[in-house]
């Protein structure tokens, strides 16, 4: 990979890191240090899952009108400052605004550094996204694995070692990006652009089909987070076998990469065929929860899932660099990074919901059909683009 990719890799594994010292302690905090209810705790996690989607919508336009640079410096300030306030004063109303301010920071970021990785490297196809997607999963590997060193003596020792990851991140971003600038192309596009009535955006047609199936998948992977993590408890799994889970969730997705890569080579043709073999695994995982009543059948699911979601994640902002018209790199990125964060806020509360109501095993055969819907999106999603072709060769 270029260097440049590599420099990208760097701040995104900082920024997880520094996010995954919260993540996984934000609701323990907000019961037992803060005393409000989960569903307050609940309430904040959505506020900052809400915050991000705002985030990716901005700064995928940034990045469009004043470029990667500038961008990623508005949104690395803002997370860097929210998270030094935070560290500084945790009470409850500082921490639900400060906990907003560092997703709508990280928020900003995202689609700023997959617009820029699409940018600097177009050759690469999905190769930069696949790096991306690796990096996050390292991050999250090492922000969990050091939350016991850090928080062995004061559980709210994370919030300062977030802040210190964030001042990095922003010394970085200062230092290293200054020479990787994408310049903003969005006004020179803007100008072609506005004049075509939405029925012509064809490119935009598939993006919002890819958006569909991506909201939905989503929906079905957080409740490996939510309700799938309570379901393991009932059932008396212990919280090592549930955190397990994920330890194998992210060496498969580091360690098997080489595997993946001559899998999709050897029999998987196109990137359309990819993110439907990831949803046929997601389906396949769902189908095996239904049956699952021991350690080894949740361990046999997630397996399949993680694989289904090596297929899927990288694969879609792929496809949105390859949609995006020039100028429109950051929009496209912001999209699915927003619908992305849609998804994760919204699956919790759906999939309570349906527990509530009726059963677990009701909300896997829901998340079952809910998921063989979104096979069509995939299917047809380039049917827009061939309008597309068609058009310019029409066009005089």
């Amino acid at each position: 990979m270029p260097k440049s990719i590599w420099i990208l890799l760097i701040a995104m594994t900082m920024s997880i890191t520094g996010a995954s010292f919260l993540w996984p302690l934000n609701a323990i905090i907000i019961h037992e240090e803060l005393g409000k209810s989960l569903t307050v705790a609940g309430f904040i996690l959505m506020l900052n899952s809400a915050a991000g989607a705002c985030g990716n919508l901005l700064g995928g336009k940034l990045f469009d009108a004043i470029g990667s640079y500038r961008t990623l410096m508005i949104g690395v300030s803002i997370a860097s400052l929210s998270a030094c306030f935070l560290a500084l004063n945790h009470s409850y109303y500082f921490y639900m605004f400060l906990l907003m301010g560092i997703g709508f920071g990280s928020g900003v970021m995202a689609p700023a550094l997959y617009a820029l990785a699409g940018t600097l490297w177009p050759e690469g196809g999905r190769r930069p996204f696949n790096a991306i997607y690796v990096a996050q999963n390292v991050g999250v590997a090492l922000g969990t694995a050091l939350i016991g060193v850090i928080a062995m003596n004061e559980l709210t020792a994370v919030f300062r070692a977030n802040a210190f990851m964030h001042i990095a991140l922003f010394l970085f971003v200062l230092i290293a990006f200054r020479k990787l600038e994408a310049k903003p192309t969005g006004t020179v596009i803007m100008k072609q652009t506005e004049k075509i009535p939405f029925k012509l955006h064809f490119r935009f047609h598939s993006l919002i089909l890819i958006s569909i199936a991506f909201v939905i998948c989503w929906m079905g992977y957080t409740q490996w987070q939510a309700n799938v993590s309570v379901h393991t408890q009932n059932l008396g799994l212990s919280l090592g076998s549930y955190s397990l889970f994920w330890t194998v969730n992210g060496l498969l997705i580091v360690c098997a990469q080489p595997l993946l890569s001559w899998i999709i080579k050897k029999w998987i043709h196109g990137i359309k065929g990819q993110m439907i073999t990831g949803v046929i695994l997601f389906i396949i995982s769902f189908l095996v929860l239904t049956q699952a009543g021991q350690f080894a059948g949740f361990m046999t699911a997630m397996i399949i899932l993680t694989i289904g979601e090596m297929f899927i994640w990288p694969a879609v902002p792929t496809v949105a660099s390859q949609l995006a018209p020039p100028g429109k790199e950051g929009f496209y990125q912001g999209l699915v990074n927003s619908v992305a964060m849609m998804g994760r806020m919204f699956g919790p509360v759906l999939g309570g919901f349906i527990v509530d109501l009726f059963s677990i095993y009701v909300l896997f055969y829901v998340l079952v059909v809910m998921l063989v819907l979104s096979i069509p999106f995939l299917v047809v999603y380039d049917f827009p683009l061939r309008k597309l072709r068609t058009t310019s060769r029409q066009s005089p």
